[in-house]
């Protein structure tokens, strides 16, 4: 499986978002956008039930590695998650499959990791980006770090334990950190 990238333009990240929309689906684009809003792997991500959420914040157990996360949604997300809820009231899960719906007597699920994975991957290619879903992590990480410059609030946010982890992660690289180093002056 190939690496995949943050994306470093905001321009870019609105586009991908659109195309997603007119490509795939209006769920697909969701998902991409709660994605870059709340920074959770999509495992986590997908499993989100309209039962994690209280009020204005999210509470669940990652998945991977058992930390409970209490992440304070911003109100972009808030507007996205309350028109599907509007929209699908009697779902479970937030990002719900609509295949299943069909089947009598089947539990309702989440919509899969590799559709999401398929659809991103169709719009990174189109785009000629490494997009994948860790994409949306990676890519809330990098603008965090811009805007900061505080590792350890990206570090703190992705819940990793290695600034060297977190800085390969969100595609800061050597030359980067030197440039920033010798572009600022104080």
């Amino acid at each position: 499986m190939a690496e995949v990238q943050a994306v470093k333009d905001t321009d870019t990240i609105k586009l991908i978002s659109h195309l997603l929309g007119i490509r795939h689906s209006q769920q697909m684009s969701d998902i991409w956008n709660i994605g870059i809003n709340l920074a959770l792997r999509i495992s986590d991500l997908l499993a989100i039930k309209y039962s994690d959420i209280e009020e204005d914040r999210l509470v669940l157990r990652e998945q991977k590695t058992g930390k409970q996360a209490s992440i304070q949604l911003n109100p972009k997300a808030l507007q996205i998650i309350c028109r599907i809820k509007r929209e699908h009231p009697n779902h479970i899960y937030l990002f719900q499959s609509y295949r299943n719906q069909q089947s009598v007597n089947r539990a309702p699920r989440p919509i899969s990791r590799r559709a999401v994975s398929k659809a991103f991957g169709s719009v990174g290619k189109e785009l000629k980006l490494m997009l994948g879903t860790h994409s949306m992590r990676k890519t809330r990480g990098y603008h965090l770090y811009k805007s900061t410059s505080d590792i350890a609030r990206v570090m703190k946010m992705l819940r990793h334990s290695s600034e060297g982890v977190t800085l390969r992660y969100i595609g800061i690289t050597q030359e980067e950190v030197d440039r920033d180093f010798k572009e600022l002056e104080l």
